[in-house]
């Protein structure tokens, strides 16, 4: 299939048929049904819609995902990005490619996010989203679609904002480990006045105990001795036996897709160039120290 990249997994979950029960899940809660009053309007037993939003199901059928979604009530973009899972369900690494399999408007990202219990990112151009003030948000949609007018972009810059809530929350934040190329920071989005107040939010926010910022400064180079883009490594925790309730997850960034991978090797190599990144980083200390003198470079260029 154009734009995708497959490995069959028959039988094992996988990251597509996880999510695919995530959003599954959620629309039956959404509704306050129970396992019980679902499994019985698809003339199924409880257990098989059980395995099937815990992502264990042996075989995900299309026209039950659409039944699902028709009981749920769920939109026609939103069951339309549900089937492309469940097309995806033996997938292990995949290149969401926008407008293919899953529509380009559903963040298969936002739902593994909001799952994680740790990220590991590297950010060689911007401020990564969970650490944006809304100012810095605004100018990066409006430049996305220069013709929206302001309420037509206010949707996107309030969801942002609301995914922060994952760090700020009083139970179990999110633990956020950011590793920002020097460039993110000259890098004027806006107006000095927008970068200044940018850079100061991100050195008050790197004094949280959940959250670490690093600074990869010109002078480091290239530390991986190769060219590498925006990534995060999602991590989701252990259950109470130590084991880890999900695998760990590579989300890459593109310009026309976005890459997913839950393979072993993609993984230690992408946490390997992480910890050789960090290790050229500035320590959490010298990093908040030099965004604040950025911050009133800036400040003195208004």
């Amino acid at each position: 299939m154009s734009g995708w990249k497959t490995m069959s997994i028959s039988g094992s979950s996988t990251l597509p048929r996880r999510q695919l029960g995530r959003y599954l899940r959620e629309g039956r809660d959404s509704l306050g049904m129970t396992l019980e009053e679902v499994a019985s309007l698809m003339q199924w037993g409880k257990s098989t819609l059980h395995r099937l939003e815990r992502g264990q199901a042996d075989r995900v059928r299309e026209l039950d995902v659409r039944e699902l979604c028709r009981i749920y009530g769920l939109s026609a973009d939103r069951t339309a990005a549900l089937i492309g899972l469940a097309k995806q369900a033996a997938v292990k690494s995949w290149w969401h490619e926008f407008g293919d399999v899953i529509p380009a408007n559903f963040s298969v990202y936002m739902g593994l996010e909001s799952s994680a219990r740790s990220l590991r990112s590297y950010q060689p151009d911007l401020v990564p989203g969970l650490l944006q003030t809304e100012d810095y948000t605004r100018v990066l949609a409006h430049s996305a679609n220069p013709s929206a007018s302001p309420s037509e972009i206010d949707p996107s810059v309030r969801i942002k904002m609301q995914r922060q809530a994952l760090l700020t929350r009083t139970y179990n934040p999110v633990d956020m480990a950011v590793i920002l190329h020097e460039g993110a920071l000259r890098r004027i989005i806006g107006s000095h006045r927008v970068m200044s107040n940018q850079l100061r939010h991100l050195a008050n926010e790197s004094s949280r105990r959940n959250i670490t910022i690093r600074v990869l400064r010109f002078a480091a180079g290239m530390p991986t001795g190769e060219q590498i883009g925006p990534f995060v490594i999602l991590d989701f925790g252990v259950d109470g036996h130590g084991k880890s309730v999900e695998p760990t997850i590579v989300y890459a960034e593109g310009y026309t897709g976005d890459m997913y991978s839950e393979k072993e090797g993609v993984v230690r190599r992408y946490a390997d160039a992480y910890e050789t990144i960090q290790r050229n980083a500035l320590d959490e200390v010298s990093s908040r120290t030099l965004l604040r003198a950025i911050a009133k470079e800036y400040e003195r260029e208004r």
